[in-house]
């Protein structure tokens, strides 16, 4: 087996990093990557971005939002999880059988203290009846990846706010994510582990799969990337991972709730969103204006559906001639929450 330890704390050079490796480097052995990642939320290959994520709170909190290209449901990283992927041949007996694939991390964690450590339901890795890991998979050509988090000492009561969207604001056929009781793997562990930054967390799992207590006994299983893998890594980022159409306009269509009772009126506006953009809006209510609201609507259809372009929409139009006596952050709030 091969190892390699990402340098990226941003998700999207890891998923792109572990994108590039399934595809275009052959190993003779199977090859499992570690990455670490600054606060971010990963949606599933067919989910709705809006429908999983609080759009306000990730953006006050400068959280990392992006698709991966397996399936399964959304999910938060922050730098007290672990991400790993196993990559290796694929056939039809391994995939979706994450208990065969995350079975080396579970042994090591059981080895570690965590005896209770344990693959549940489809694709979950629970301690105690709580979930820690969340996994996934993805096939091509032949080669395959099962990866998963692992939260070590994840921050939970973020994770609990950045994915809190209102079960009636967004209505869509994307693959909904089931919210399960989660925990940190932490506690769980001997005391000798709980108090391991995540990075030594890391190199101890490492040092558990191949059964080793040096590093630099298996330095040779441990893959360097070259300049040729960086220039193909940066492209699959330019591509995907950092690119707006990936992450929001690959989500399925959908359409957008905004109802709001002001002092002088209800507004109710409606989006229907196509490849993430408004394909059309409707504005309804009993408030009052001197000017009709068409104007607006009609230049709010074909833009991206986002904060920053409804702003900049808005931003052209004086809103009190439109909606006499409502506070203009209030109605901004509103078209864009």
């Amino acid at each position: 087996m091969y190892f390699y330890r990402m340098k990226s704390k941003d998700i999207r050079d890891n998923l792109a990093t572990e994108q590039y490796l399934m595809n275009n480097v052959e190993f003779d052995e199977p090859l499992v990557l570690f990455y670490i990642q600054k606060p971010c939320i990963i949606v599933g290959r067919n989910q709705n971005t809006l429908e999983e994520i609080n759009s306000e709170y990730i953006k006050e909190h400068n959280i990392t939002v992006t698709r991966r290209i397996s399936g399964g449901g959304a999910v938060y990283d922050d730098l007290g999880n672990i991400s790993f992927s196993f990559v290796v041949n694929s056939d039809d007996d391994n995939f979706g059988d994450f208990k065969k694939l995350t079975k080396p991390i579970i042994d090591a964690l059981k080895d570690m203290g965590a005896t209770t450590a344990e693959v549940s339901g489809r694709n979950d890795l629970m301690v105690d009846g709580k979930k820690f890991s969340g996994n996934a998979m993805y096939t091509k050509n032949g080669k395959m990846f099962s990866h998963g988090t692992l939260a070590y000492d994840v921050d939970l009561s973020v994770l609990a706010d950045a994915l809190n969207v209102p079960a009636d604001k967004i209505a869509s056929k994307g693959i909904k994510s089931v919210k399960s009781r989660v925990t940190n793997v932490k506690p769980y562990l001997k005391p000798e582990y709980q108090s391991l930054t995540t990075e030594e967390f890391r190199d101890k799992l490492i040092l558990e799969l191949f059964h080793t207590d040096d590093m630099s006994k298996i330095s040779d299983k441990e893959y360097q990337l070259t300049d040729n893998d960086k220039k193909a890594i940066q492209k699959l980022n330019d591509d995907f991972y950092y690119n707006w159409d990936w992450v929001y306009g690959k989500s399925p269509d959908f359409s957008v709730k905004n109802r709001k009772h002001f002092d002088m009126g209800t507004v109710d506006i409606r989006y229907q969103i196509s490849q993430g953009k408004i394909n059309s809006v409707e504005i309804y209510g009993d408030y009052f204006g001197k000017k009709d609201s068409e104007t607006i609507k009609q230049k709010l259809i074909g833009i991206p559906y986002s904060k920053t372009s409804i702003e900049e929409v808005l931003k052209d139009f004086d809103l009190d001639e439109y909606f006499s006596g409502i506070p203009k952050d209030q109605l901004y709030n509103l078209f864009t929450n």
